[in-house]
């Protein structure tokens, strides 16, 4: 049907992600000692499908953008874009209607909300669109995409306050947490395709790339975005550490994942297909939770005495 072909290339499936705005919330009601009530869940909901509209938007110039070059990826060779007849005043039209509806619903919001909203629609079109495109940019690809992980920790902090700004050691170790992920998606590919001619027929960044370099830039984000985080939680909330070992293994497993043949670190949104990856994030969630409400005098005596010494 044509119009399911319409509604595929705005990726519904993909809305799953912007479950990243929750960390924000979160990270709000730590810092700001925020109670969360009842019209904060309403805004929530709002604020999430606000995101996935424009996330759809995206999506959509992305798809259509991308033809000429998913024709050399041996899955997304199969998107609507490719194999139908899909017309460019219907995507124009898909995008508007995308795009409004989310900017109308973020109105609502607060301006901190709205404008972050803008700013994920503006790297939709950086990221796509020609001249800039900075998807076939080596190295700049991962770090313009991740920076949705940014708006999207924003996102979620503007719900509860807009008076002040999340810490800068969260803020960086959520960005290079995404271009972790995002790196790891690139390997994965890359290994898949198994053809570097081939690959950088599919995506221009490909033709830098090599297996070691990925390599090396995932295991460089994942170092920059677990000490920024070590950063956070020593000065913010230190009986986070004894979570950390539960996140070095959620960052081991994820890159272990990535090394599976048609990997499912291609496809983030299918992530919750992967029964122990969940689990893992289960445990890591719990345990947050727990130590957001406990104080270990302990922990905070010691930081104390170390700040004392200097």
């Amino acid at each position: 049907m044509p119009l399911l072909n319409y509604l595929k290339i705005a990726r519904p499936d993909h809305w799953i992600k912007n479950i990243f705005i929750i960390p924000g919330v979160a990270l709000a009601w730590l810092l700001a000692n925020r109670d969360i009530e009842a019209f904060h869940l309403i805004k929530f909901i709002a604020g999430f499908f606000a995101t996935c509209f424009i996330a759809s938007a995206n999506y959509v110039i992305n798809e259509w953008l991308d033809a000429g070059y998913d024709q050399y990826h041996p899955v997304k060779k199969n998107r609507p874009v490719v194999v139908d007849n899909i017309q460019l005043k219907y995507v124009i039209l898909e995008y508007i209607l995308f795009a409004a509806s989310g900017l109308v619903i973020s109105l609502f919001m607060g301006r901190m909300f709205f404008w972050n909203e803008i700013w994920l629609l503006v790297m939709g079109i950086l990221y796509n669109v020609k001249p800039i495109r900075t998807k076939d940019i080596v190295y700049v690809d991962v770090l313009t995409e991740s920076i949705n992980n940014i708006i999207r920790l924003m996102l979620g902090w503007s719900i509860l306050t807009s008076e002040f700004l999340p810490p800068v050691s969260v803020v960086f170790g959520y960005w290079m947490a995404g271009a972790f992920l995002m790196t790891a998606k690139r390997y994965a590919e890359y290994k898949m395709i198994g053809n570097p001619e081939l690959a950088a027929s599919y995506r221009k960044s490909f033709k830098y790339y090599s297996e070691t370099r990925l390599l090396a830039a995932t295991l460089f984000y994942a170092m920059c975005s677990t000490f920024s985080l070590g950063i956070f939680l020593v000065k913010y909330k230190i009986e986070y550490i004894f979570a950390v070992p539960v996140m070095f293994v959620l960052f081991i497993y994820y890159f272990i994942l990535s090394f599976r043949f048609d990997s499912v670190a291609q496809r983030p949104e299918k992530l919750y297909k992967e029964k122990s990856l969940m689990m893992l994030v289960g445990l890591l969630v719990v345990l947050l939770i727990i130590l957001s409400v406990i104080r270990i005098d302990a922990l905070n005596q010691l930081k104390i005495i170390e700040l004392l010494r200097y």
